[in-house]
């Protein structure tokens, strides 16, 4: 069979999906190049060995370009795992609440929200309590961050808390580094990272553990990343099952079981793109810009769109943005689409419209987007 050409950029779809989300360009190509033959070796790489040498490679090269990328420090290790981020929700506190201990759980959007009621579920059949809960809920819907009043609701001993950097659903962003300076010190820092992890330089130090499904801005879903400080790995409990445990994942470096080889060797090709590109550094300049474009273009309509989010915490990843009825929400996506622009659909929970700059999104892409949102607004006004 003839191998396809790459597209032309003129018959690139624009994807502006909440996940899985845009890969870059340079990264599909190269797995198309040695699709069915990777490294020279007359095999694709869906056919070799988690326990080859060929796959080696490309495991420990994902992992140090991880390293790399983050600047980790020594302290943490990089994980794979597989279920993604909710299977995280379970798993965290399956290995780290033990009888009489309690967990706290800072939530500003439903992943929060799910995260919570995982710990909720599995508390009681540790002898746990359940967890302590310090939301930024305002009726159905989540507008800003917790407030230094209700992450007050972390008094005492707690065990570990919990929050989620980027609400995807919502549009709530909650920086890595105001969390770190919010929850109370000394208690280990367990973070759902999925929907913004890589887009800006990030000090994970303060952080026991990150996790993030790959669909975002990693690569394609099946497989999770985990930045773990390996001395709170060791502290999990030992009488679960082995594949559930953080330490022996970490002793193991991923390998417990058969990882999801593919996802592994594509997020190896985004992270190859991304530190080419010039790093987290490039990447936040760069998701900086195209948020400021489409935001300001929502806001120079004259209240024809309304962005409900505190201006403050609103998400560079994810615009949330609503129009004034249903009719035109249907006409703005019929339009987008022919533009050949999908994925602006708000979530079926919330409605209204979204729209995701990962990564891997252009910042042509993001100007093509606030033209449209402006053009729209005047002719529907």
């Amino acid at each position: 069979m003839a191998s396809s050409p790459a597209r032309s950029d003129d018959t690139v779809t624009m994807n502006f999906g909440s996940g899985p989300g845009a890969l870059p360009r340079a990264a599909l190509l190269a797995a198309q190049e040695e699709f069915l033959d990777v490294e020279g070796s007359g095999m694709s790489i869906l056919e070799h060995s988690h326990r080859g040498s060929v796959y080696d490679r490309i495991h420990e090269e994902a992992r140090a370009l991880f390293r790399k990328v983050l600047d980790l420090p020594a302290s943490h290790e990089v994980l794979f795992f597989q279920g993604g981020a909710s299977e995280q929700f379970a798993t965290v506190p399956m290995n780290f609440l033990r009888p009489g201990d309690r967990a706290g759980y800072a939530v500003h959007g439903v992943w929060g929200e799910k995260a919570v009621q995982e710990a909720t579920t599995w508390a009681p059949l540790a002898g746990a309590e359940a967890p302590v809960v310090a939301s930024s809920q305002e009726g159905t819907r989540y507008l800003r961050v917790p407030s230094a009043a209700e992450l007050g609701a972390f008094s005492g001993s707690l065990r570990y808390v919990h929050t989620t950097t980027n609400e995807t659903i919502h549009g709530v962003q909650w920086h890595a580094e105001a969390i770190a300076a919010a929850v109370p010190a000394g208690v280990p820092l367990v973070c759902d990272m999925s929907s913004d992890f890589l887009s800006r330089p990030t000090d994970l130090s303060p952080f026991a553990l990150t996790y993030a499904g790959a669909q975002k801005n990693v690569g394609p879903s099946g497989l999770v990343v985990a930045i773990v400080n390996a001395d709170f790995a060791k502290e999990c409990r030992k009488d679960l099952p082995r594949i559930f445990r953080y330490d022996v994942n970490l002793k193991e470096k991923s390998l417990v079981n058969t990882p999801p080889v593919f996802s592994v060797y594509l997020t190896r090709n985004v992270l190859r793109w991304l530190d080419a590109e010039g790093g987290l550094p490039a990447m936040a300049e760069r998701n900086t810009a195209k948020a400021k474009l489409v935001y300001d273009a929502l806001e120079s309509c004259g209240g024809f769109y309304t962005v409900p989010v505190e201006r403050a915490a609103r998400s560079q990843m994810n615009v949330v943005f609503g129009l004034p009825n249903a009719q035109l929400d249907m006409r703005f996506l019929a339009e987008a689409k022919t533009r050949r622009m999908v994925g602006l659909s708000g979530h079926r929970s919330v409605g209204g419209m979204r729209a995701a700059l990962y990564n891997a999104v252009p910042l042509a892409w993001a100007e093509a987007l606030a033209e449209f949102l402006v053009d729209f607004a005047k002719r529907a006004g």
